[in-house]
């Protein structure tokens, strides 16, 4: 195990100077007029970006839990209780968790409405990804779900497979950050939601403080790939969900794409020093 270790990192490990890639942006365009977005640092046509999430996430669908709770520390866990604590679900909520397949969203949100007596409530899970979904299905069988209660339908974030004004909650969790065009998202968020419906939006983000900044990027470039090969026997998803975080807006530029998207009353709160921030809007 040592000397395999020895290996991967004189393989794969990037020098700390390799870490400050300056992000790609999302309007340059190539010479076939199809513009380009950014794959973490990787540019590439906007038609592959999709296919190549879809990539990531297939190949680390079985393991992703249990890389959530390797990479943070376990504090994912408390990061979603209180995301779903700050939503209150109130009686007739009806949710609709974007980008959810494994289930840890609506999870909670059930366990919340059954630990408050909430009546009268729903979670619909999309996701892009049916080997998400199949997991997920199989969590929520495991733990007797009531179907009534939760559906699975596959879905494209950025082209939502519901009618307008569906639901009264909307909530997206370390999913926004996959997708190719956010703006699409937001207004797909804006479409599906009833008037008086919150979004919400649970997302890695930018420390405030320079020093510690660069402390969790040396943690996150150095360290998560190798738990990936490590545990996931996948080292290029994991390099890739690092670099996808630094290519996400920053909080303030992320409340102002929500504002102009049309929702009001939009704010955020930064977790555990803004490594993760929530943002939150309504449609009014």
């Amino acid at each position: 195990m040592a000397l395999n270790f020895r290996i991967l990192l004189r393989n794969y490990l990037k020098r700390p100077e390799q870490i400050n890639v300056r992000p790609v942006t999302s309007t340059s365009q190539s010479t076939s007029n199809e513009k380009e977005t950014h794959f973490g640092f990787e540019t590439v046509k906007e038609s592959e970006k999709q296919e190549k999430v879809l990539k990531v996430f297939e190949n680390v669908a079985e393991d992703y839990d249990i890389m959530n709770d390797v990479m943070s520390l376990g504090i994912h866990r408390l990061w979603k209780d209180y995301f779903i604590s700050s939503l209150s679900p109130t009686n007739n909520t009806k949710l609709l968790d974007v980008a959810g397949g494994t289930g840890d969203i609506a999870f909670r949100f059930i366990d919340y409405v059954k630990t408050y007596q909430r009546q009268n409530c729903h979670v619909t899970v999309t996701d892009i990804n049916s080997h998400m979904l199949n997991v997920g299905k199989i969590r929520s069988k495991a733990l007797n779900h009531d179907p009534g209660i939760i559906n699975w339908q596959e879905g494209n974030a950025e082209e939502l497979p519901f009618k307008d004004n569906t639901f009264n909650a909307y909530t997206i969790a370390f999913g926004a950050r996959n997708c190719t065009h956010i703006d699409k998202v937001l207004s797909e968020a804006y479409r599906v939601l009833q008037p008086g419906g919150r979004f919400m939006c649970l997302e890695f983000s930018q420390l405030e403080n320079t020093t510690l900044q660069w402390l969790y990027d040396q943690y996150s470039f150095q360290v998560i790939p190798v738990m990936g090969q490590l545990i996931a026997k996948q080292w290029k998803p994991y390099q890739y969900l690092v670099e996808s975080i630094r290519q996400f807006p920053n909080q303030e530029k992320y409340k102002n794409m929500i504002e102009e998207a049309g929702f009001r009353q939009v704010a955020f709160e930064n977790l555990t020093l803004g490594i993760v921030a929530i943002h939150s809007g309504f449609k009014l």
